[in-house]
C-alpha cells in the first residue's frame, strides 16, 4: 500500500517497500520473545495467531487478497476474515478446522520481534505441543469462555510448567459469544487458579479476548471496561525473556563442536546456556575436572570482551587441556554435578508403549548416551494430579520414572538449566524421538557405588584356562531347536576339554526370573538380567551359550554392547513358524491359538528376526547334530572373531 491510502485501509510497514535493509536493520537489535499458544481444541488458538500478525500489519497484500480468498472458500467465519488460515497450513487442517501440526510464525512489533508456536489441541498431538513448548519463554492458555477449564487446558498447562515456562498467559477467548461477562470471566479464572496452584503455576496474568474481534489483543476494548490490565501485545513487549533470567545464573557452556581450522587455533564452540564469561575467567571442563582459564571470546565479527547465556560463541582457552563435544565449560568455583542415575518425569510420545529396561539413545545438552528406563514410580492424571500405578508409559503418558546412563553425564535439574536438565529419548533402530524428559535429581546411589579394583583380571581368567571368553547367543521361534543344538554345542565343547555353561530361557524362570511374566516389558528384562549373568561368566573366562527365544533385536544388540568386542556370537535358529508349530513338543503353540496363553512369541508377539547374525542354522535342512557341528567347527576356527 502507498502512504496516500486511506486510513481505514490495511497497511503494512512502509519501510519494508522503500528501503528492506533498513528495515531489517531496525528489528536486528530487538529483543527476541518465543511463545506458545496452547489450550483445547476450538478454544481460537490459530484466530488468535492470525490477529496478532494482521495487527502487527505483517500480512502483505497478496497475502491479504488469498486469505479473503480462502476464507469465503473453506473458512468458518462464513464471509468475513478467517484469521486461522493465515497458520493452519496444511491442507488437512484447513478441511478439518483443526491444528495438527506445530505451526511456527514470525512477528514484530515496535518494541520487540516474536516467535509464535501454535500447537494443537487434540489430545493425540500432544507429543506436538511439547515440542512447541521446549523453546519457549511464555504460554498463551486459550480458554473458551464458553467452556471454561477442560481436560486439555489442564494438560497443556502441566506440560508448560514441567518443561519450564514460567510467564504464563490465561487468555479467556471468545467473549464475544458470551456479551463481555465478567462473572462468567471471573468464574474461569478462579476455576483456573484453583487447577494452578496445585502443579505450580504461583502466578498468571488473565486476559478477557476476543480473537475474532480483536478485543484486548492490540488496544484495549470499550466492551470490557471492567478489565483494567495490558493487552495481549502490550505484555508480551514487556515480559521479562528467558534469557535474562539465565544470565544471572553460574557460567555454563556445552561444547558442540572443537574449532580447529589450523594448527594455530583451537577453540570450543556451542552456545553459553547460564550465566556470562570474561576473558581471564577462570573455569573447569566437566567432567574431566581440568581447569584453565578464558584466554578468548571469538565470534564471527570479532572478539568480544564478555559474553552472556543466549549467545553462540567460540572460546580459546589459556591452556592446553582436553575438552571435546559433550563436555561442559563451567565456572571453576561452581561446576555442574556429574551422575549415571536420576530421577525424571518423562512425557511419552511414541505409539509403542515404553518398555522398561531396553536401551533409548538419550540426548541431553550436547551430549549423547546410551539410557535404560526402570518401570514408573508412577503416572500423573492431569486432571486430579493423582499418582497412579503403572507399569510403563502409553502414548501421551507423563510420568516419574527412573533412568540409569552407560556412561556418567553432566548435567543439573530442570529447574536450574532447561539445556542442562532437559532430554529426549530415542529408539536406536527406528531414530524415532520417543520421549522428552526432565531431570529432578542424581541419586544418591550413583555418587556412593563404584567400581571394586580387583586383582585378578578377566585376562587371567581367560589365561588360567586356555580359552577366549565368548557368549554363543541361540536366538529363534519356540520349538525351533534352540535348546537341543545348545546342549549338543556344550557337551561336544565340555568333551574337548572346554570349559562352558549353558543358561537356558526355562531353567533361567525357574529361579533368577521367576517374578517375571511374558509382556513385552518383562522379555526386556528378561533379557537384560541374562545379558548382565552372561558378562559376569566371560569375566570368568567361560565360554557361555544361552537358549532364549530373546524375540526383540534392541535386547539382543543391548546384550551385545555389554560384551568385549568380537565376544558375542548371535546364532539365529532358522524355523519357519509352521515347522516350529508343528512340533509344538511342549503344547504351547496350541494353547497360544485357543487363547489360554496370552504374549505367545510367533501368535500374538512379535519376533524380529537377526538382520546380520553371525551364524544362521536352517533346522529343516540340517539335523540338529549337523547344526551343532558346524557351530562347533567355527568357534574353534576363529569364524566369530
Amino acid at each position: 500500500m502507498t502512504d496516500t491510502a486511506p486510513e481505514n485501509v490495511y497497511q503494512t510497514d512502509a519501510l519494508i517497500a522503500e528501503d528492506i535493509d533498513a528495515y531489517l536493520d531496525q528489528h536486528q537489535h530487538k529483543t527476541m520473545l518465543r511463545f506458545i499458544t496452547c489450550g483445547s481444541v476450538d478454544d481460537g488458538k490459530s484466530t488468535l495467531i492470525g490477529r496478532l500478525l494482521y495487527d502487527s500489519k505483517m500480512i502483505f497484500e497478496d497475502q491479504l487478497a488469498a486469505l479473503e480468498a480462502d476464507s469465503k472458500k473453506v473458512g468458518t467465519q462464513g464471509q468475513e476474515i478467517d484469521f486461522a488460515l493465515l497458520v493452519d497450513g496444511l491442507a488437512a487442517e484447513r478441511e478439518q478446522g483443526i491444528t495438527i501440526d506445530v505451526a511456527y510464525r514470525f512477528f514484530s512489533t515496535e518494541k520487540r520481534k516474536f516467535i509464535v508456536a501454535d500447537t494443537p489441541g487434540h489430545e493425540q498431538y500432544t507429543r506436538n505441543m511439547v515440542t512447541g513448548a521446549s523453546t519457549a519463554d511464555l504460554a498463551v492458555i486459550l480458554i473458551d469462555g464458553r467452556k471454561g477449564v477442560l481436560t486439555q487446558t489442564r494438560r497443556h498447562s502441566f506440560l508448560a510448567n514441567l518443561v519450564g515456562i514460567r510467564n504464563i498467559v490465561l487468555a479467556v477467548n471468545k467473549m464475544d459469544l458470551v456479551d463481555y461477562d465478567q462473572p462468567k470471566f471471573d468464574a474461569i479464572v478462579a476455576d483456573y487458579r484453583a487447577f494452578a496452584s496445585q502443579i505450580g503455576i504461583e502466578d498468571f496474568l488473565a486476559i478477557p479476548i476476543s480473537g475474532l474481534a480483536g478485543d484486548n489483543i492490540a488496544s484495549k476494548s470499550d466492551n470490557t471496561p471492567w478489565y483494567d490490565g495490558p493487552t495481549l501485545i502490550e505484555y508480551l513487549e514487556t515480559v521479562e525473556l528467558g534469557t535474562d533470567a539465565r544470565q544471572g545464573k553460574d557460567f555454563r557452556l556445552p561444547v558442540q563442536w572443537v574449532n580447529r581450522p589450523n594448527l594455530d587455533f583451537r577453540g570450543f564452540s556451542g552456545q553459553i546456556a547460564g550465566g556470562s564469561v570474561k576473558p581471564g575467567d577462570a573455569v573447569r571442563i566437566v567432567p574431566s575436572g581440568k581447569t584453565s582459564r578464558i584466554a578468548r571470546i571469538v565470534t564471527f565479527d570479532g572478539d568480544l570482551d564478555e559474553a552472556v547465556a543466549g549467545q553462540s560463541v567460540t572460546l580459546t582457552l589459556a591452556d592446553e587441556v582436553d575438552c571435546s563435544r559433550g563436555d561442559v565449560i563451567a565456572a571453576a568455583g561452581a561446576p555442574p554435578e556429574v551422575a549415571d542415575q536420576f530421577e525424571t518425569t518423562i512425557v511419552w510420545m511414541d505409539e509403542e508403549p515404553m518398555l522398561p529396561g531396553r536401551n533409548y539413545a538419550m540426548k541431553i545438552g550436547t551430549q549423547s548416551v546410551q539410557a535404560s528406563v526402570q518401570p514408573p514410580k508412577y503416572q500423573v492424571d492431569v486432571n486430579t494430579m493423582d499418582q497412579l500405578a503403572a507399569k510403563t508409559l502409553e502414548l501421551n503418558a507423563i510420568g516419574v520414572a527412573e533412568i540409569a546412563t552407560d556412561k556418567p553425564i553432566v548435567f543439573e535439574s530442570y529447574d536450574d538449566n532447561r539445556d542442562l536438565g532437559g532430554f529426549i529419548l530415542i529408539d536406536r533402530f527406528t531414530n524415532a524421538t520417543v520421549a522428552a524428559g526432565t531431570i529432578h535429581f542424581a541419586l544418591r546411589r550413583s555418587q556412593n557405588v563404584h567400581w571394586q579394583a580387583l586383582e585378578v583380571s578377566r585376562e587371567g581368567h581367560a589365561a588360567l584356562k586356555h580359552q577366549q571368553p565368548r557368549v554363543l547367543w541361540f536366538t529363534g521361534l519356540s520349538g525351533s531347536g534352540k535348546s537341543t543344538i545348545a546342549n549338543l554345542v556344550e557337551k561336544k565343547l565340555h568333551a574337548m576339554g572346554r570349559h562352558t555353561f549353558l543358561l537356558d530361557g526355562d531353567n533361567i524362570r525357574h529361579g533368577l526370573n521367576r517374578d517375571l511374566g511374558f509382556t513385552d516389558a518383562d522379555r526386556v528384562e528378561n533379557i537384560r538380567r541374562i545379558g548382565e549373568v552372561a558378562r559376569l561368566m566371560t569375566d570368568a573366562g567361560l565360554i557361555v551359550l544361552t537358549a532364549f527365544i530373546s524375540p526383540f533385536r534392541a535386547e539382543r544388540q543391548l546384550v551385545r554392547d555389554m560384551m568385549a568386542d568380537g565376544e558375542f556370537a548371535e546364532i539365529y535358529v532358522q524355523t519357519p513358524l509352521d515347522v516350529a508349530e508343528a512340533r509344538d513338543v511342549k503344547g504351547l503353540y496350541a494353547k497360544a491359538r485357543a487363547g489360554e496363553l496370552k504374549n505367545f512369541t510367533g501368535i500374538d508377539s512379535p519376533y524380529e528376526e537377526p538382520e546380520t547374525p553371525e551364524l544362521a542354522v536352517d533346522t529343516v535342512d540340517m539335523t540338529a547334530e549337523q547344526a551343532a557341528e558346524a557351530i562347533v567347527e567355527k568357534l574353534l576356527a576363529g569364524g566369530f572373531d
